[in-house]
C-alpha cells in the first residue's frame, strides 16, 4: 500500500510542480528586464548544457542513493530558482537561474520515472506504467492551465512580478511534498547495487542501446518531438505577439495549449493496444513537420491551429517513448537508463536551439519554426527508414 501512496504523492507533487503561474508571462518578464530573443535562446542552450553534464551523473546518484533524495534535492533547488529570479536584471543572473532549473531538471528527471515504476512493479502492476505516466502528464497540464488562466489575469491587473511569488510558493510547497515519498522495498540500498561499479552505470545502457535498434528507433521520435513542442512552450508567447494579440488573453491561449495536450496523456496506454508505437509515433512527426512549416509560412491567425494541433498530437510520445524504454531495462539501472533518454532529448533540444536562434535572429519567430519543421522532416525519414522492425 505504500508503493500505490508513492503514487498519489507523485500526482500531488507533479500539480504543485506544474502550477506556475510565472510561465504564462515568462518570457515578456524576461524582455522587461532586459533578455533579448538571442539571451533568451544562449541561457536555453546553458541549460541544455547544465542537464548533458548532469544527467548522468544524478541518474546514478538516483540508482545508488536513493530515487527520493533526487526528488527532495530537486524540489529545493527548484524553490531557490524562482527565489533569485525574482531579483534578475542582468544576464548573468537568468542564466544563474537556468542553471539551477538543470540541476533541478537533472535530480528529477531519472529519479521520478524509476520511482514510480518500481513502485507499480512492487505490487506487480508495472503494466499500468504508461497509464500512470500520461495521468501524471495530464494533472501536470491541468495544473498548468490553472497557472495560465489565473497568471495572464493577476499580471494584467498587478504586473508580472506577483505571479514569480506565487510560483516560488508552490515550488516550495513541492519540498514537503517530496519529504512524504517512500523508497520503493525494491530499490533500497542493497549490497548488488552497492557493489556495481560506476563504469557499468555509464557502459550498460549504451551496450544495450546498441543491441536493441527498435529501441534507438522509439527514443530518436521522443527526441524529435520533445526538442519541436519545446519551441512551442518557449516561444508562443513572442508568437501570439507578432500576431498583435492582446496579453490579456495568453492565459486563455496558453491554457487551449495544455488541454489539447490532455488526451493524448490520458489515452496514451488504450492507443498503444491498438497500434504499435511505430505507427502512431510516424503519425505524430508527420503532424509536427507539416504544423511548424505551416506556423513557419503562414503569417496569420489560422497559424494558431496549426500550434494547437501540433500539441494535440504531442500528448501521446512521453507515455509511449517512456514506458517502451522501462519495460526493457532492469530496476537496479532504472534511473540511469531514464537519465540517458532525458541526456539525449536534452542534447536535442540544444542542437536545434542553435539553428532556431540563427533563424528566428535572421526572419524573427517564423523562421526558427521553418527551420524546426526541417529538423521533424529530417526525423521523419529516419524514422521511418528505421523503425519498421517494431
Amino acid at each position: 500500500m505504500h508503493q500505490l501512496l508513492n503514487i498519489r504523492i507523485l500526482y500531488a507533487y507533479s500539480f504543485f510542480h506544474s502550477l506556475i503561474p510565472a510561465y504564462v508571462i515568462e518570457r515578456l518578464f524576461w524582455e522587461e528586464r532586459g533578455m533579448t530573443v538571442l539571451m533568451v535562446i544562449y541561457t536555453e542552450i546553458f541549460y541544455a548544457v547544465t542537464i548533458v553534464l548532469l544527467e548522468v551523473p544524478s541518474g546514478i546518484l538516483a540508482d545508488k542513493w536513493g530515487r527520493k533524495k533526487l526528488i527532495l534535492i530537486s524540489a529545493a533547488v527548484g524553490a531557490f530558482e524562482f527565489l533569485i529570479l525574482l531579483f534578475s536584471s542582468e544576464f548573468w543572473h537568468f542564466a544563474a537561474s537556468v542553471f539551477l532549473a538543470g540541476v533541478s531538471m537533472s535530480a528529477f528527471s531519472g529519479a521520478a520515472n524509476a520511482l514510480m515504476y518500481d513502485s507499480l512493479k512492487t505490487v506487480n502492476l508495472e503494466d499500468r506504467f504508461e497509464k500512470h505516466l500520461g495521468y501524471l502528464d495530464a494533472v501536470g497540464f491541468f495544473a498548468a492551465i490553472l497557472a495560465a488562466l489565473s497568471g495572464s489575469l493577476l499580471a494584467n491587473k498587478f504586473g508580472f512580478e506577483l505571479n514569480y511569488w506565487l510560483s516560488f510558493a508552490a515550488s516550495a510547497f513541492c519540498v514537503l511534498i517530496a519529504i512524504s515519498l517512500s523508497e520503493p522495498a525494491s530499490t533500497r540500498s542493497g549490497e548488488k547495487k552497492q557493489n556495481l561499479p560506476i563504469k557499468e552505470y555509464l557502459t550498460g545502457p549504451i551496450h544495450f542501446l546498441k543491441s536493441s535498434p527498435e529501441v534507438c528507433a522509439i527514443l530518436l521520435s521522443g527526441m524529435a518531438t520533445g526538442a519541436a513542442i519545446n519551441y512551442i512552450y518557449e516561444f508562443w508567447q513572442l508568437y501570439l505577439d507578432r500576431l498583435s494579440i492582446p496579453v490579456l488573453y495568453f492565459g486563455v491561449f496558453s491554457a487551449g495549449i495544455m488541454v489539447l495536450s490532455l488526451p493524448g496523456s490520458l489515452l496514451a496506454h488504450w492507443l498503444i493496444r491498438k497500434y504499435t508505437p511505430a505507427k502512431l509515433l510516424t503519425a505524430v512527426l508527420i503532424i509536427f513537420t507539416g504544423g511548424f512549416l505551416y506556423l513557419a509560412s503562414v503569417k496569420g491567425p489560422t497559424g494558431l491551429a496549426a500550434l494547437y494541433l501540433v500539441c494535440l498530437a504531442s500528448g501521446i510520445v512521453n507515455p509511449i517513448v517512456t514506458g517502451f524504454l522501462h519495460h526493457r531495462i532492469d530496476s537496479e539501472m532504472r534511473a540511469t537508463f531514464d537519465s540517458f533518454q532525458s541526456l539525449g532529448l536534452n542534447a536535442s533540444r540544444m542542437l536545434t536551439g542553435l539553428g532556431f536562434g540563427f533563424f528566428a535572429g535572421k526572419y524573427d519567430i517564423f523562421g526558427g519554426y521553418g527551420f524546426v519543421a526541417f529538423v521533424c522532416a529530417c526525423s521523419l525519414l529516419i524514422f521511418h527508414r528505421y523503425s519498421k522492425p517494431i
